[in-house]
Formats: C-alpha cells, structure tokens, sequence
C-alpha cells in the first residue's frame, strides 16, 4: 500500500468493511507498526510507536469506535494530556471555556462539564471531532465522522473542515457515504481486500464506478419489490407513557410494519429504544404486550417475549468484544438448542450454526474463535444484525442499523428488516439517517424533547415538514 497526502489536501478512503482503510489510518496514527514499508513525514523517514508521537507531528484522528474515557467530562476528554493547569491541578474553568469555544466553532452543542458515559453516541461522535480539531492538528484523518451526526450537522462540520483544508492542513475522510466523498474530496482511493485499486480526482469519477471498484465482482444484493403487507394487530402498546428522558409516549407497534423515527440526536430515540428493550423503566402510563398491561418489565423478559436488539453502541451493549465471534453469536440464546444441550453447551452445534451464519451474513472474516473486538466496526455490526434477526423475533427495536456499513451491506441490513417486517415482525427504526427512516419506514413518528412531534405514513412525508418538526418549529 502506497499513499502520498499532501498540504490542503482533502483525501478521501473508500472501501468495503474490512478493506483495510482504517487499518492503514491506524499505521498514520501510530496505533499499528507496519510490518515492512516506510512513513515519511515532510521526507523524513518516521517510527510512528504511539498516537503520541503522531500529535507531536500534528497528525490527529477522529476514529470510529470512541476513544473517550466514560467517567471523566467532555472537557477532561477533550484536553486530555495536554490539560491547562493552575500549579499542578487541571485549570477546569479554563479547559470547559476553551472546549466551549471549540465546540461553539462547529457548531456542536455540547456541554463541556457532562461525564460522557451519559451521552448519546452522536454526542459522544461530536466529542471525538472536538477533541481532534481542539489540539490544533496539521493532519486529520476522520473515519467515519459522520455516520450519526444529522445532515445539518453534518454539512455544518464539514464547512469547518473545508476552511481546515483551505489553511493549508491535510485532511483524509473515511467515508461510505460517496455522495458525502464526492462533494467532500479532490482525490478519492478506492481499497478492496487490503490493496488499493484505484486512485482517481473526484471530478473524474461517479458514485457508481467507485462502487463498482469497492465491491469488485460483488453484487449489491437487489432490493426486494416493496410489495405492501397490511400492518397487523398492535403486539406493543404505548399510553401516555413517561420515563426519564420521555414525556407522554403514546404509540403502537405493530406487526408486519415498520414504524420510524425520525429526530435529531438527543431528543429521546434512544430512551424509547430502552424502554421498549427492557433496559430502562417507566414511571407511569400503561405498557401492554399484545394486549395485556404490562406489571413491570426488564431486558430478560423482553428477550423470553421475543424483542430482539439492535443498539447504537454496538460494543457498549451488543458485543462481548473478548468473546469469539462464535460466542458472541450465541448470547442471548445460549441455553438453547443449537447452542446448549440440557444444562451444556454444545459446542459442535454452536461451532456448525456459527460457521453458517457467518457465510449467511458476510461477517468478515468469517473464523468462528476470532474475537469480536479485532473486527471492523462494519462487520461487528453485521455479526449483531445476524444474531438478532437469526431468532425470527416477534418485535425488533433497529437503532442505527446500518451505521458504518459499506453499500452491499447497507443494502443486505436493509433488505433483512424488510423480510422480518413481512415475515410479521413489528420493527422499530430509529435512525439519525432521515433518507433511510423515509426508504423503509411505513410510518414514521418525530421525536422532539422527549415528545412525539406528529405521526405521518411514510409515503405522504415531506422531508421538509420533517425537518422542521425534528427543530421543533412545527
């Protein structure tokens, strides 16, 4: 693999999961030595041994699973090992206030004095960003900056960055989204199994010919015929509902229908998600399971009745990452046939489900003893979708399910949870992407403040009526 970035650059890196894109950032960023090759900064020949060594030669990285510690504040993250001090304490006054002003640059509302074990994941991705931007690098290399950030935020970032770029600094974007690359980069690198392919000006190309050099012979896998099922009994039901974070939630879940939300980050998505899930209680209003009021509920018995999850934090709440993917795919169902016999586990059935199902959901590569930690963000996702719709679940709660997925897997999770709606599955989208909300959506809902904000059927939504009920304006 051979690279040249240069002054004012805006390089962009595309590829499938697992092409290797962020494997060759981390080599850049010091997190990985190259086992053979050269890095050369400024036609110096450089030993990158640490991140550390790499922000000593103005090289930053905003890296998609979070490198933030959870208990300390957004402040305390941002400033981090090059902390202001007054005498030998943190001058906390002085770092919130500087965080602020960088915050306020890009447009981010973020409270510099939260702890960051409390934020959203988009909140959380904007603490990256600010942490990055905030120590004044040269070079910055975003992988995946934008994959839960709304379009306004996103297209608000990005004017930040292009003025970066304008000053001279160099920029690398890690993207799958190719009409963000397009509009973004002047020079485009496709990458597939590790190699690049091909090197093109983004003014010469199409979203169509670099996904054609990403995916190789690998076809994206065709949309199903958006033959519509009609929306069955309510297996959920919402009344007047409130929760921390939820005010007033009255809605039903239908089977056979996929119900979105759209909103901006923060307004309550992921609290409905909890609260559906069993992972966060009410505190009045009535919750019935196909019909019945529900007394109480938790995670385990949300699991026993049939809900399946996918979470936004992927590692947070999804993986064990220092579980093999063999394992992995086992929770939740691990004192059941095929991956138990009685009181045992069996471990030549899990071994055989495991080996299928990486095959059946392109989980790369597929070696049932490789920890989960050591994959890339898109397959760890892949292997999560896999698991939850593997047990044909009666209501699935989707958050952010294709969050950095490349094209044919954006396209195969998508295809997945149009099956499990018309197999009678009573699906909940929540997604910050509005097109995707809007392209599987039967109906959709906008949150704001913890409120619902209208209810439309998908079909006769205005992306603009939306946007402004999403803004609380409407």
């Amino acid at each position: 693999m051979s690279l040249d970035i240069e002054a004012g650059d805006k390089l962009a890196v595309v590829g499938e999961n697992g092409a290797g894109k962020s494997t060759l950032m981390n080599v850049l960023y010091g997190l990985y030595s190259p086992d053979a090759g050269t890095v050369q900064i400024r036609g110096e020949k450089v030993a990158l041994r640490s991140p550390a060594d790499a922000l000593a030669r103005g090289i930053g990285m905003v890296h998609q699973h979070f490198t933030l510690v959870p208990t300390l504040t957004v402040a305390e993250n941002v400033v981090l090992g090059k902390e202001p001090r007054q005498g030998w304490r943190l001058d906390t006054a002085r770092a919130e206030a500087e965080v602020a002003a960088t915050c306020k640059k890009l447009g981010f509302a973020l409270n510099p004095a939260q702890r960051v074990d409390g934020l959203s994941v988009g909140s959380q991705q904007k603490a990256e960003i600010v942490k990055a931007l905030h120590r004044g690098v040269t070079t910055l290399i975003l992988d995946e900056p934008t994959a839960v950030l709304t379009p306004q935020e996103a297209e608000a970032f990005f004017e930040v960055v292009d003025a970066l770029a304008k000053a001279g600094n160099a920029v690398v974007l890690i993207s799958h989204k190719l009409k963000e690359v397009l509009a973004f980069a002047h020079r485009v690198v496709v990458m597939r199994r590790g190699k690049k392919v091909l090197e093109v000006a983004a003014a010469a190309t199409t979203a169509g010919e670099l996904a054609e050099a990403m995916l190789g012979n690998a076809p994206v896998p065709p949309r199903p015929s958006d033959e519509k099922h009609p929306a069955g009994a309510a297996v959920m039901t919402f009344e007047n509902v409130h929760a921390p974070g939820l005010k007033d939630i009255s809605l039903e879940l239908r089977a056979g229908e996929i119900l979105g939300v759209a909103g901006v980050d923060g307004n309550g998505q992921r609290e409905l998600a909890e609260v559906v899930t069993g992972l966060r209680r009410w505190t009045s209003g009535t919750v019935k399971l196909h019909g019945v009021v529900l007394p109480a509920w938790n995670a385990a018995r949300a699991r026993q009745n049939g809900v399946a999850h996918i979470p936004e934090d992927r590692l947070r709440r999804a993986l064990v990452a220092e579980l093999s993917e063999e394992e992995n795919l086992a929770l939740g169902r691990h004192t059941q046939p095929p991956f138990a016999k009685g009181p045992f586990i069996d471990f030549a059935g899990r071994r055989t489900n495991a080996e299928r199902m990486l095959v059946e959901h392109d989980v790369r590569p597929p070696e049932p003893t490789l920890h989960a930690g050591a994959l890339s963000g898109g397959n760890q996702q892949k292997l999560v979708v896999g698991r939850e719709l593997e047990g044909k679940p009666k209501v699935l709660v989707a958050v952010q399910p294709t969050r950095g997925l490349d094209l044919g897997a954006v396209a195969a999770v998508q295809n997945k949870i149009r099956a499990a709606r018309n197999a009678g599955c009573a699906v909940l989208l929540i997604s910050l992407d509005l097109d995707e909300v809007l392209q599987l959506a039967d109906r959709v809902v906008v949150m704001y403040g913890g409120k619902l904000n209208g209810e439309f059927l998908a079909q006769q939504c205005d992306a603009k009526q939306l946007g402004q009920r999403m803004l609380g304006a409407a």
